[in-house]
């Protein structure tokens, strides 16, 4: 199940051009919502399970946390009421004195992906300039990965969570267990970069936007012809952008990866019709069978595919980092995206049963927590904490926020509420 971060946006007519080119100057636009704003109850657990068993993946630990609410089943055909609700998150758990081994290091390759659209027969597809320089419909984005190498994602900075400076996803991290956890408490990514790789798109999967000298401004595709060239469909294969990069051992089961696209964000069918625009980036793992040689434990694959994402595309000031740090953000929180809640509903208006931090705060007027650093602002995105999920009152995140690194977006925890968002829950009410 893919939890993306997800846009819409306005298209408009442009008879003159081919029937799958945006009009230059286009400007994709965010959706916004209205809902409730405070609630009460829930009680946090100080105490870890361990880790997932039976599974060859990156280091994470289980806890709980105890509200009344109700349960859905991914599927959706049907809901029960939940009193305890166990989650699991990257990392080491925050409880406990041993500091000795409370700071994981976690590999975290970059995969920098290439945009290569093609005509309906595979053949090179070109545009042409206006004094007839023909221009190859190819991006990059090798140029994106030094900024994304240089931002608050993998160097240094100072927060209020840490009393030394650190990572963005540590701090947020460090956030939501400051009560409980020491100094010594952190989860650090380490980045390396890995050779690019190309996704090459068959016209009628996708729509492009270029300027005027035929530069690609960024690209819409649709999410089911991404996911098949994105995720191998078998162990074996080599064909697709994640099953080349396994076989080549770029990614690992012990990595958090992120493949990183230039502009690249996904429609669903039925697009252009309106609310089914954009996908800017989602995290999951890729499911692999185990083998004698890990213990016959099922290889899962963390990783997400995040856009950077060029000043003016969006509208609220989306740029550069959002997506990643959104991504980043909810691996950490979620890696197996699979930590249910009861059923939530941000201020925009979003209804979601999930632990997905990002997606409570996405669209609000101050979602973006700009930071200068190494000469460039970037536009990290801030984050729900665990306790607003909780429902906890007050919150014993770092000074009783419910979001971080702005405290003041999110002032009061979630409302517990029957299946769809149809009312409050409980302690248990009917739906």
């Amino acid at each position: 199940m893919f939890m993306p971060l997800v846009v819409s946006a306005l298209m408009l007519a442009a008879p003159a051009l081919d029937d799958d080119q945006i009009p230059d100057g286009t400007t994709l636009s965010v959706l916004h919502g209205t809902g409730p704003s405070e609630g009460a109850g829930g009680v946090l657990g100080r105490a870890a399970n361990g880790s997932v068993l039976g599974i060859d993946s990156v280091v994470n630990f289980s806890s709980y946390f105890y509200l009344p609410g109700w349960w859905t089943d991914p599927y959706g055909s049907a809901s029960q009421p939940q009193f305890t609700w166990p989650y699991t998150m990257v990392g080491r758990p925050p409880f406990g004195d041993n500091a000795s081994d409370h700071t994981t290091r976690i590999n975290a390759p970059i995969i920098p992906v290439a945009i290569d659209l093609r005509l309906a027969d595979g053949s090179i597809r070109y545009c042409a300039k206006a004094d007839g320089t023909l221009v190859r419909l190819y991006r990059s984005a090798t140029p994106h990965v030094t900024p994304v190498l240089n931002s608050p994602l993998f160097e240094n900075a100072w927060y209020s969570s840490s009393e030394r400076p650190t990572q963005f996803t540590d701090a947020v991290h460090r956030a939501s267990f400051f009560k409980h956890s020491d100094d010594d408490w952190h989860t650090i990514l380490r980045p390396s970069v890995k050779r690019e790789r190309v996704m090459t798109l068959i016209r009628g999967t996708y729509f492009y936007n270029v300027d005027a000298n035929c530069n690609i401004r960024y690209v819409l595709v649709n999410i089911n012809a991404f996911i098949n060239a994105l995720v191998p469909p078998t162990s074996t294969d080599t064909s697709t952008i994640i099953g080349a990069a396994e076989h080549d051992g770029d990614m690992t089961t012990a990595d958090i990866t992120t493949l990183l696209f230039p502009d690249t964000y996904l429609y669903f069918p039925g697009y252009p019709a309106p609310g089914t625009c954009c996908v800017l980036g989602f995290h999951e793992y890729d499911f692999e069978p185990g083998s004698a040689s890990n213990k016959f434990r099922e290889r899962r694959y963390l990783f997400n595919y995040s856009s950077w994402i060029t000043p003016g595309i969006f509208g609220g000031g989306l740029s550069d980092i959002t997506a990643l740090s959104h991504e980043l953000a909810e691996t950490f929180a979620d890696p197996f995206v699979n930590n249910a809640t009861p059923w939530w509903q941000a201020p925009t208006g979003l209804c979601q049963d999930n632990l997905e931090t990002g997606d409570v705060i996405e669209g609000m007027p101050n979602e973006l927590f700009p930071m200068t650093m190494n000469g460039f602002t970037y536009h990290p995105q801030n984050e729900a904490l665990v306790q607003w999920f909780a429902s906890q009152s007050p919150s014993s995140a770092i000074h009783h926020a419910y979001s971080y690194p702005d405290e003041s977006v999110l002032t009061s925890p979630s409302v517990s509420l029957t299946p769809g968002c149809g009312g409050p829950a409980g302690p248990f009410a009917k739906q």
